[in-house]
């Protein structure tokens, strides 16, 4: 990675910090949401050998048009038009109700272009390693089963693009399962 793409995953990094301030995961150990942003693009980082500025700080920022005041308009200006579309590629329409909004996630996820699905499969890749090692407390074994299985149904419209993330969903699938069937 050059320095421009340094700089720009930096920039990524404070400005998800910043807008996730205040955010907690919903599992158990209730960690600083950033921590999960950090995975993301973490995971990214790898599985495009470094080689992907842009993605990587569309890792840190993909949430922030969903769950913060962030505008399109806000990340278009501030990282650009590559960063700002991965970004919207990902984000669901909160005004649509939650089903509707699953449904269409395992819709989009599979008509994505090739690098919105590497952020999709990355995004859900820690959402199920957070699972197996936190999961929230009000979700009882059968909630947990039923998001593993829409994650496994999102990720199939995205396998193919990168060998190494589809199995480190696999992995982050399989940990899942075995630590919700170990909880009593």
């Amino acid at each position: 990675m050059n320095v421009d793409g340094v700089l720009l995953t930096a920039t990524a990094a404070e400005f998800a910090a910043k807008r996730h301030v205040n955010q907690r995961r919903k599992g158990a150990q209730a960690e600083p949401y950033v921590n999960h942003l950090a995975e993301v693009a973490a995971l990214l980082a790898g599985a495009t050998k470094g080689q992907d500025a842009a993605l990587v700080a569309a890792g840190y920022s993909h949430d922030t048009l969903e769950d913060t005041p962030t505008e399109y308009e806000e990340l278009l200006s501030i990282f650009g038009e590559d960063v700002a579309i991965l970004v919207g590629a990902v984000t669901d329409d909160k005004s649509l109700p939650k089903a509707e909004r699953k449904r269409l996630q395992i819709e989009h996820a599979a008509k994505a272009i090739p690098r919105a699905k590497l952020l999709k499969l990355a995004d859900k890749t820690s959402n199920l390693r957070s699972l197996a090692a936190s999961p929230p407390t009000d979700w009882d074994n059968g909630r947990a089963f039923e998001y593993i299985d829409w994650a496994e149904q999102v990720v199939a419209g995205c396998r193919g693009v990168n060998a190494d993330l589809d199995t480190l969903f696999d992995a982050a699938a399989a940990e899942a399962r075995g630590a919700i069937s170990s909880r009593t």
